[in-house]
């Protein structure tokens, strides 16, 4: 806890700031209780600023008139307490405010994304929607935002409208129990690693992914992948770009090493220019391997869509349904250690040929790789309901490194070739590279060849 002295133009900008997802600024007369809601909406969204002693701009006109403060520290001592009070707890510090130009203390409190759902004293579930805090009253809603924390998961939910014969008979668990060194039937396996209930039997919902041999059929959510080959490396790309598509289904095991040999028997048969010339395109198959996996263990399975893959000229794109679970973020993901679906991690971990390293390692292994085959590191992104992670086909030289290996090894090139080797989309940026060579005498253009068909050489 500390004051904090600003400037009258900080001061100003507290006041003027726009309401938005990550802030919201309130009138000190505020009741605990009241302000209760907007700190549990940022603990169950994705954190924010909360400033108390700013009047609403709607009730005054003038930005420093907005600013009305507390004479004492211990004014707020009530906000505090309720905050603190609350079960489960808010992670959240403060701090205070103090213009010498302007009315009294300002108290800032900075709430954290929990890792679990929070609530009000009075038991409301509150989320961030824009600039507002909404209450979440269906019991439905509030159990996906349970599973979208890790606090829980899909995976332990009971299939009710699917026997457990399903799971038991099939012929993916006779194949997992020929796996592991202890000896027991499929019906004291499922029982002892809790994938059904022993009151009625019923499956749950990590049972049928791993071991029923059609789990899209056996389940009311989808849960299968689909793969989509564009013809273009727009990031936008069109319906007439679209070549081919397919949809895989299969118990999990099954379902990550069949989407992996679809996807590398796809990228066979694109053709793209590398500094050796005109080859298949070529990714570290471990790279691709630990992606496709993670996305398909790792996803939110209370969501009902399919994991997608999209094949492009210059890049794969990996969409996992699903927010990051628990406190994981894209910026720790490398580093910290979460798993939403901890029974079917386990299970796939105890195969001859696992499809999963020990938790965490996978992406590592990932970005590893991809540094080893000098290509650019995979990208990851949340993005609203889901989490996508591109895999660029692009060289970790410089464009004019690029285009310099190419020429040690090709008599000529063209600016098409160059922008598919550099990974740049503008022509027009990829002649400043050529020129840049031209400039510091390394690279010439190829007499008598113009227009569409200009290319350059190595200096003669």
């Amino acid at each position: 806890m500390k004051t904090k002295e600003i400037s009258i133009e900080e001061a100003i900008a507290y006041c003027e700031k726009q309401e938005g997802y990550f802030y919201d600024k309130k009138a000190l007369e505020i009741q605990p209780r009241k302000l209760e809601k907007h700190a549990v909406a940022f603990a169950n969204s994705d954190g924010g600023e909360l400033v108390i002693g700013i009047v609403d701009d709607s009730d005054e006109q003038d930005a420093l008139k907005r600013w009305n403060g507390a004479s004492d520290m211990e004014d707020f001592n009530g906000i505090i307490q309720s905050l603190i009070n609350l079960s489960p707890s808010i992670n959240f510090k403060y701090n205070f405010l103090k213009c010498v130009k302007l009315n009294g203390l300002v108290l800032i409190l900075t709430i954290e994304k929990g890792n679990q759902v929070h609530k009000t004293s009075d038991d409301c579930v509150y989320v961030r929607s824009n600039a507002s805090s909404m209450q979440v009253k269906d019991p439905s809603k509030i159990q996906e935002l349970a599973f979208a924390k890790g606090t829980s998961s899909y995976e332990d939910e009971l299939v009710k409208s699917t026997q457990l014969e399903k799971v038991v008979e099939s012929n993916a668990i006779k194949y997992f129990l020929e796996q592991i060194p202890t000896k027991s039937d499929s019906l004291d396996y499922v029982v002892n690693e809790n994938l059904t209930n022993i009151k009625d039997f019923y499956p749950r919902v990590a049972g049928i992914l791993l071991f029923s041999d059609n789990p899209s059929a056996n389940l009311p959510r989808k849960c299968a992948v689909k793969i989509a080959r564009y013809e273009t490396r727009d990031d936008n790309p069109e319906r007439d770009h679209l070549k081919d598509s397919y949809t895989l289904e299969g118990p999990l095991y099954n379902l990550i090493y069949d989407s992996v040999a679809k996807v590398a028997e796809i990228m066979s048969g694109i053709q793209i220019w590398t500094v050796d010339g005109l080859k298949s395109v070529n990714y570290p198959p471990e790279a691709v391997h630990e992606i496709i996996a993670n996305a398909i263990i790792h996803r939110d399975y209370s969501i009902s869509d399919d994991v997608q893959i999209k094949l492009f000229n210059d890049r794969i794109e990996v969409l996992s349904p699903g927010r990051l679970p628990g406190y994981i973020t894209v910026e720790n993901i490398l580093d910290s250690r979460f798993s939403r679906n901890t029974k079917i991690v386990r299970t796939l971990n105890r195969y001859n040929k696992a499809p999963n390293k020990d938790m965490g390692e996978g992406l590592n292994t990932a970005f590893q790789k991809m540094k080893e085959w000098r290509l650019k590191s995979p990208q990851i992104m949340e993005e609203e309901n889901f989490v996508r992670v591109i895999i660029p086909h692009t060289s970790l030289a410089s464009p004019e490194q690029t285009v310099l290996e190419f020429l040690d090894k090709n008599d000529m090139i063209q600016n098409r070739q160059a922008r598919e080797l550099t990974g740049i989309r503008s022509e027009n940026t990829m002649k400043n590279v050529f020129y840049k060579l031209r400039d510091e005498g390394l690279i010439e253009r190829v007499p008598h060849l113009d227009g569409p068909n200009s290319a350059w050489r190595k200096t003669q």
